[in-house]
């Protein structure tokens, strides 16, 4: 059986993914710049999907592309950054190395 590629339980037979993280993943493409951040989580929240997965899930980065929540807010932020008149766009990975960076000031 295999292992899913956003939390580590099994995903089942034929899938790389587990229910709990499919019905996550379907609620994040469909929140997806259209609501703010706290509006987001509560989306997820209201999958029934524990906490502590939900935070795994948000951490998870099964392509190489920046975990799932450093995706969001970089979406978040450039269009903040469009609405505003500024010019530039944020990457995942510039949102993970400004994360990383407070999370090393704030110890």
């Amino acid at each position: 059986m295999a292992r899913c590629i956003y939390c580590g339980s099994r995903g089942g037979f034929w899938s790389e993914i587990c229910a709990d993280c499919k019905k996550l993943l379907a609620r994040v493409k469909e929140l997806r710049g259209r609501v703010g951040y706290g509006e987001f989580l509560d989306g997820l929240e209201a999958t029934g999907v524990v906490k502590g997965k939900i935070k795994t899930f948000l951490q998870a980065d099964p392509d190489g592309k920046g975990s799932i929540q450093d995706q969001v807010t970089a979406e978040m932020a450039s269009e903040l950054m469009k609405v505003m008149g500024l010019k530039g766009n944020q990457s995942p990975q510039d949102v993970k190395r400004i994360r990383k960076m407070v999370e090393k000031q704030s110890r």
